[in-house]
């Protein structure tokens, strides 16, 4: 899944290997800029197109310049910045054309993930599933009401629903591209999904596909997995279109 800041220990040392922590230090502030900066861009708060400039950043995320402009280069490899001739960074831009490439990728590729999972997933495997829908659906996702307000608890269990669904498919590299497409599809469809919320009922779609997994019915599962998505993508095709 995603990666996270590791805290480092701290040891007696002597003068002379001062410069391990030095190092260390230099590369959690640089995994703190690229996480403060990679959620903004996901959920939204940096839009697309934004500029982003160094100084501002640094201090707004109160880090150093140089692990600032090391973030947005790893930012920009992950294709949520872009790199302007010259003229510094911003934020990647958006299009009904990109989304579409996007969407029906992360279809290929899911649903290969998802059936090999099923064919491989031992007893251990579906008791996550399990575990990972009965958490999802235990909180609201948004905490008003009334008015769509994302719910990050929710988006972090949604999250860690799907990617068990295909955490038994035995290859790390299908893993990794299926994460970094969630990651591009969320930021999607946080510019877009506050009118979708009130029309669908995603916690019965999830159980469908959590039941049709349990009984290891592949095609089912492919489908309903595939119609889940496309239920999103349709709509937000609709939304950028208008």
């Amino acid at each position: 899944m995603k990666n996270l800041d590791t805290m480092s220990e701290e040891f007696d040392k002597p003068a002379s290997v001062n410069s391990n922590s030095d190092v260390t230090s230099s590369e959690s502030m640089t995994s703190r800029a690229y996480s403060r900066l990679r959620d903004d861009i996901i959920s939204g708060v940096l839009k697309p197109g934004q500029k982003l400039k160094v100084e501002k950043l640094r201090q707004e995320y109160e880090v150093g310049s140089s692990p600032v402009r090391e973030a947005l280069s790893l930012l920009t490899s992950d294709h949520f910045v872009e790199r302007m001739d010259q003229r510094g960074f911003r934020v990647a831009s958006v299009s009904a054309t990109e989304f579409e490439e996007l969407l029906k990728t992360r279809c290929w590729l899911e649903e290969r993930a998802l059936r090999e999972s099923i064919k491989n997933g031992k007893s251990g495997w579906e008791e996550q599933v399990v575990l990972a829908t009965y958490r999802l659906s235990r909180v609201p996702r948004t905490e008003d009401g009334d008015h769509f307000i994302a719910n990050v608890e929710w988006e972090k269990r949604h999250k860690h629903f799907h990617m068990t669904l295909i955490s038994a498919c035995e290859s790390s590299f299908l893993l990794k591209f299926c994460d970094q497409l969630y990651d591009q599809n969320v930021r999607y469809r946080q510019l877009s999904g506050k009118a979708a919320y009130p029309k669908r009922d995603v916690t019965a779609e999830h159980g469908a596909i959590c039941d049709a997994v349990l009984a290891r019915d592949e095609d089912l599962a492919a489908k309903l997995l595939i119609s889940h998505y496309d239920n999103t993508g349709n709509f937000l095709k609709e939304n950028m279109e208008s």
